[in-house]
């Protein structure tokens, strides 16, 4: 079974006992969090319908930050050079159950 839930502004497949990296998630590690916005369910390949008021329920693992991304600009002829990085502030979490 597998959820698409929408996270932060992402649409991410959750599945039970699988670890996710969200866009960094307000609360303390251990801290329980529940996503109620839940776009579509599945169930052995067939579409979960009529669910009343889904749940994706989850732990938060970690906070982290993600893998630097290097922004480098230049403009030829022109002696313009900017080098700027950037690590985007992430969450992982653990989704304990889904329903």
């Amino acid at each position: 079974m597998y959820a698409i839930v929408d996270i932060a502004g992402q649409q991410i497949k959750a599945e039970a006992g699988k670890e996710l990296y969200v866009h960094r998630l307000e609360g303390n590690v251990g801290d329980s969090v529940k996503f109620n916005r839940v776009l579509l369910q599945v169930n052995e390949g067939k579409l979960v319908k009529n669910v009343k008021a889904p749940v994706v329920s989850a732990t938060i693992v970690e906070h982290l930050k993600g893998d630097k991304v290097i922004i480098f600009k230049k403009k030829n002829r022109k002696g313009y050079k900017v080098k700027r990085g950037h690590r985007q502030a992430l969450t992982k979490i653990k989704v304990d159950s889904i329903g």
